[in-house]
């Protein structure tokens, strides 16, 4: 059995080490067999991934060469195999990854199956749950190798998941009273992402529960000004609804907010989580253990090491 590894730089794992596969094309293809896992990818499509419109004379050669290398060196990897991972077909190439052999698609299979838990399960239980799925990424998808358009695709739709995750992780702390040790979290995403609403909406939110109101309003103003400076936009009703709530100390806004594990954020608008102001309801629970539920390990997959809120 191997396990690929692509939410961080690209690994192969067996039952004795890690591998990673040097080469950027070797790379390459590989990533763009894994992102179409049990599906075939057509021979045009692995030359326009391998080389984006400038490939060498009799590239098919050049193709099934690469081939012959990836399914050699996954050979050399599980000997005891009885067939191999990669089959060729008339019209392309399949790789065969089998359930629990790809790190995206446990991640993602990980979401669903939270979402689907998460009706009467306490926050801390799903925060904990969202804490192991995000624990499988090691750094940027595929790490420092880019790909073609397909491979750059996949990566923003588990970008995408990511951010969603980290939305919801970040929503169950707030429920479970975990304020101030969100706040570090939150800023670091901004700047990451300084267009997500809802980052500046949980973060206010947090700042506002720790009693430090002029911070709150801040971040919708440094929000405010780059919709406006960058993108000639205004903040969303929503985050208007915001600011007026902590303007007027709208006493909704020291309520936790009920939990819903969220989808793809979006960079500016409406998105799912806390809800309007005048929806905000629920009671805190205990965090589900002491010093909260962003865990060192996950802190440093973000890119930061953990530290004092604040």
């Amino acid at each position: 059995m191997l396990i690929f590894r692509v939410l961080g730089p690209l690994e192969i794992e067996t039952s004795t080490r890690i591998v990673r596969p040097t080469g950027s094309l070797q790379r390459t293809l590989l990533l763009t067999l894994l992102t179409s896992t049990q599906r075939l990818v057509s021979t045009g499509m692995l030359i326009d991934e391998l080389w984006n419109g400038q490939h060498p004379d009799r590239v098919e050669n050049a193709l099934q060469a690469h081939v012959s290398r990836l399914r050699q060196k996954l050979a050399s990897l599980e000997p005891d195999a009885a067939t191999s991972r990669l089959i060729a077909h008339s019209s392309g190439y399949e790789l065969v990854v089998g359930e629990g052999e790809l790190d995206a698609e446990i991640f993602a299979n990980a979401l669903t199956d939270i979402r689907a838990r998460q009706s009467g399960t306490p926050p801390a239980v799903t925060a904990e749950a969202l804490q192991d799925a995000l624990g499988l990424w090691r750094g940027p998808m595929f790490g420092a190798a880019r790909g073609g358009p397909r491979c750059r695709a996949a990566s923003a739709r588990y970008e995408e998941l990511r951010l969603g995750a980290l939305e919801s992780l970040i929503d169950c702390e707030l429920q479970c009273g975990e304020h101030a040790r969100t706040i570090p979290l939150l800023r670091d995403l901004l700047r990451e992402h300084p267009f997500q609403e809802r980052f500046s909406q949980q973060l206010m939110i947090a700042l506002y529960r720790c009693g430090r109101q002029a911070e709150a309003l801040d971040v919708y103003r440094a929000l405010r000004f780059r919709l406006m400076d960058e993108l000639g936009l205004e903040p969303s009703p929503r985050m208007r609804d915001y600011e007026r709530a902590i303007l007027e100390q709208d006493p909704m806004l020291g309520r936790p907010a009920q939990v819903h594990v969220a989808g793809p954020v979006s960079a500016v608008g409406p998105a799912s989580g806390v809800g309007p102001v005048s929806a905000v309801e629920g009671k805190a629970q205990p965090a589900v253990r002491p010093g909260g539920v962003l865990s060192k390990n996950l802190l440093r997959t973000l890119g930061r090491e953990p530290s004092i809120a604040g």
